[in-house]
């Protein structure tokens, strides 16, 4: 594994970590608050980057992330997706054009 993969890795096993200790405070509420209390406290307070890549763990299976973090995707929202560096040139293309 390259050092970057390392590190992508590495990130996103912190992801799950953070998400998981919002997830287990929730817990200790009723089940639909806390539900609601983890996709409300990652909707305030991720980034959409984070955002992004909680998605990406979402998507491809939610490997690690306990019942209730999956549980309250359904309730965060989803940033949109980057553009590429062939969409932004497009972009600025038809401005400029």
């Amino acid at each position: 594994m390259s050092h970057e993969t390392d590190h992508a890795a590495d990130g996103l096993a912190k992801l799950v970590r953070m998400a998981n200790q919002i997830g287990t405070f929730m817990l200790s509420k009723p089940h639909e608050e806390g539900v609601h209390g983890t996709a409300e406290h990652i909707n305030r307070f991720w980034e959409p980057r984070m955002r992004r890549q909680l998605f990406q763990i979402l998507d491809s299976g939610g490997d690690g992330l306990l019942p209730i973090v999956i549980e309250a995707a359904a309730q965060i929202r989803r940033p949109a997706q980057q553009p590429t560096p062939e969409q932004v040139a497009e972009a600025e293309a038809d401005v400029s054009g």
